[in-house]
């Protein structure tokens, strides 16, 4: 029997997301062991949304994460995190969002980040309204040119006035390079790490002006070979917990086990060569070519050709031995917003679905 076949897979409803519980445990030991400790690492929780998934990190020492919404950074704090990151400048409703986050969950510390002076203001008068002092990191583009400040010559003035700000602890740096993913990984390494020398310019300019060295949170999955290795800032990889095709292939220095898949049956023969399954743009990441969205384990020689919202269109080889009703395992290209397709995931043990998880955080808001 194949690792990923459910026993009881009859009573599995599809389209349907499976999270593999051994193999998910498996991912987590192999991150704290990557880190030089378990200290070092701040995983992001986008990646799977789970407050068991949080309780299981928590188990194993891990006592911070980041997270990318308000949502995901009240379920850290509902799981007993002690550190959350919210990594996405909150502007809007999200500013008061937070400082009740912050006053509602007293035994977690909340850090925002930041790049814009107007929301820094704002940030800053809401704190001492409510007589808060909120942590902030500073948010550096390194070449992403998605958020962040650019490293030129005012980012240590920048800084510093940051530091200076009433109501705000400024704490250090965020450094998210996730465009450098080069399948090469002495080409990937050498550009991570000539992109992060200009942090460390900073980094040493910083010091010199007589303020603490900041802490540095840099990186995600596919720079995590290579922050891990230093003891001078946290790592936060997101993807190794679950896994994907996509970073199974362009990352194979990594060796994670795919412990997220998707389920899906054929529901319709309709042309010689043709199946239909239910897995569409509602059950599968679909922001990727076609071509890169799920790779079927019990499947050969098949092509993706089309999809729609509750339909998944095969051209397949062995036409004549699938039927309808048969079922497949798919892993997905990009799990994280595969993930948040699903209210609630059926989790396999012993190859054997016996418990239910809720993707709790796939919800813009929870309470807050």
């Amino acid at each position: 029997m194949n690792w990923y076949t459910v026993t009881n897979e009859d009573e599995l409803d599809s389209p349907s997301l499976l999270i593999y519980k051994e193999n998910l445990i498996s991912n987590l030991d192999n991150m704290i062991d990557s880190a030089l400790h378990v200290n070092l690492l701040i995983p992001h929780v986008k990646t799977n949304k789970m407050e068991e998934v949080i309780l299981l990190m928590r188990e194993r020492g891990i006592n911070k994460v980041k997270t990318a919404t308000i949502a995901e950074a009240e379920l850290a704090a509902i799981a007993g995190m002690k550190f959350v990151v919210l990594a996405h400048q909150p502007v809007g409703p999200k500013i008061q969002r937070f400082i009740t986050l912050c006053k509602t969950y007293r035994n977690t510390e909340f850090v925002v980040i930041v790049d814009d002076k107007r929301i820094i203001e704002k940030i800053s008068d809401e704190a001492a309204a409510n007589d808060l002092i909120i942590s902030v990191f500073l948010d550096i583009n390194n070449g992403m040119n998605r958020s962040g400040l650019r490293l030129d010559d005012q980012a240590l003035l920048f800084y510093q006035s940051l530091y200076r700000t009433p109501s705000l602890a400024c704490k250090g740096l965020h450094v998210y390079d996730g465009h450098l993913r080069q399948p090469d990984v002495d080409e990937r390494k050498d550009s991570i790490l000539n992109s992060y020398k200009a942090v460390e310019n900073l980094i040493s300019d910083i010091e010199c002006s007589g303020l603490p060295t900041p802490i540095v949170i840099a990186g995600g999955s596919p720079a995590f070979s290579v922050h891990n290795q230093f003891a001078d800032r946290l790592v936060s990889p997101g993807t190794t917990v679950l896994w994907d095709w996509g970073y199974a292939e362009k990352c194979k220095e990594q060796s994670y086990d795919f412990a997220a898949l998707v389920f899906t049956r054929v529901i319709s023969k309709p042309a010689k060569g043709i199946v239909t399954v239910d897995l569409g743009h509602k059950a599968i990441a679909s922001e990727n070519p076609i071509h890169n969205r799920v790779r079927f384990l019990n499947l050969e020689n098949y092509t993706l050709k089309s999809q729609s919202e509750e339909h998944g269109v095969l051209e397949v080889v062995n036409w004549n031995e699938i039927q309808v009703g048969d079922c497949f395992y798919g892993i997905p290209y990009h799990v994280c917003p595969t993930v948040n397709l699903y209210e609630k995931a059926f989790v396999i043990e012993d190859q054997k679905w016996n418990e239910t998880w809720s993707v709790k955080a796939r919800n813009r808001s929870l309470t807050v």
